[in-house]
């Protein structure tokens, strides 16, 4: 069998590609692979280095704002537009893919739109509660739409055929339990935070972490805590903890700029203060972790907000806007779930039902529907 998988932008949309075309090969390990991806984008690195074949496809987005900087990208953009039919029709002419999977980002539109015209089973992958706007355009045209979670639904075309598949997770995600992890941390088993705001951080929750640290640390509450402060802050986090005489380690502090050990610290944790990205969401939620969820506002769609209130409404999760956030609401929304732990051990609870155990299966069942269609 071979497989076209398009995705590309940003890990959101790398990531999930790598993990469908992972499980395809734990069922097929003679299925071949084919990436397209653009030259520039994380995904020319990235999917060289697992090991796959790349094809490179030049695609840009439009910018709506106009300025003399965006009026240029749109010209570029529109350049793109021309080729990138073709060149599509070119990848797939020469791969001969049976099936072609799309996961999002801007080459995902042209290369899928192409495979469907030319016969192949065709299908895309949704990560996100607010589609994206090529897969809003591509479920209507595609033979499989595979979402995360139901709500996708509510911004597309109601006559899409649609599977609920959920999200891969890493290996590891919530195989270790909450006392194996302590042990391992060296943290004992009061109530443990875990902060972080991705690899290059967040300036909102490291504001935020800054004066929770010290709240905590100064009124000797039994919290043991681990924040990442990523590189945004690592000119300045450790400074603001030196100024106020607060360890980077302790006994029950872990202040590091990376987390390279998330599944043990996701283990350890009863509460997570993160942002509110698709795979994190799913991470949460694999794991059966409480939450307060500060969606970042400069996503595209906005979709983090909508992704976090997926799991507010199931009461899985506080979510606070990143406007709203203030060091005195943080505080206080902490200290109520530090007070109430029963509380915090139905958020727990509620997060591990939203949890779908079985994406993978489901992933694949969609990959052999899509082969039936080839027959």
């Amino acid at each position: 069998m071979k497989v076209l998988l398009a995705g590309g932008g940003t890990g959101g949309h790398i990531n999930p590609a790598l993990a469908i075309a992972s499980i395809i090969k734990e069922h097929r390990p003679d299925t071949e692979f084919l990436f397209a991806g653009t030259p520039n984008g994380m995904e020319a690195r990235l999917i060289p280095q697992a090991g796959y074949k790349f094809a490179p496809i030049k695609v840009a987005g439009f910018q709506r704002k106009l300025t003399l900087k965006n009026i240029k990208r749109n010209v570029q953009a529109l350049c793109y537009l021309a080729t990138s039919g073709p060149r599509a029709k070119q990848i797939i002419k020469e791969f001969q893919p049976d099936i072609a999977i799309g996961t999002g980002g801007y080459v995902s539109g042209p290369v899928i739109r192409m495979a469907a015209k030319m016969g192949v089973a065709t299908a895309i992958h949704e990560q996100n509660a607010y589609p994206g706007v090529t897969n809003k355009i591509l479920a209507k045209e595609v033979d499989k739409v595979m979402l995360t979670v139901k709500e996708a639904l509510d911004y597309m075309d109601n006559i899409v055929n649609y599977t609920i598949t959920g999200l891969p997770v890493r290996n590891g995600i919530a195989s270790k339990s909450k006392a194996q992890a302590r042990r391992e941390l060296g943290f004992d088993d009061e109530m443990c935070i875990l902060s972080f705001g991705g690899s290059l951080g967040a300036g909102c929750i490291n504001d935020t972490m800054n004066a929770v640290i010290e709240w905590h640390t100064r009124n000797g509450l039994k919290i043991n805590h681990i924040h990442g402060y990523g590189g945004m802050g690592k000119d300045t986090f450790p400074s603001a903890m030196t100024k106020k005489g607060i360890p980077m380690k302790s006994n029950r502090l872990r202040i590091t700029e990376y987390i390279n050990d998330m599944d043990t610290c996701l283990a350890a944790a009863d509460l997570v203060i993160c942002r509110a990205g698709a795979s994190t969401l799913a991470e949460l939620e694999a794991a059966g972790k409480a939450s307060i969820l500060i969606p970042s506002p400069i996503v595209a769609g906005n979709h983090q907000f909508h992704n976090a209130n997926v799991l507010g409404k199931a009461g899985a999760a506080i979510v606070i806007e990143q406007k709203n956030v203030t060091n005195e609401l943080m505080i206080k929304t902490v200290k109520d779930l530090y007070e109430n732990r029963h509380k915090l051990d139905s958020m727990s609870v509620n997060a591990a039902e939203l949890a779908v155990r079985d994406t993978n299966d489901r992933i694949y069942a969609v990959i052999e529907e899509l082969e039936k269609l080839k027959k």
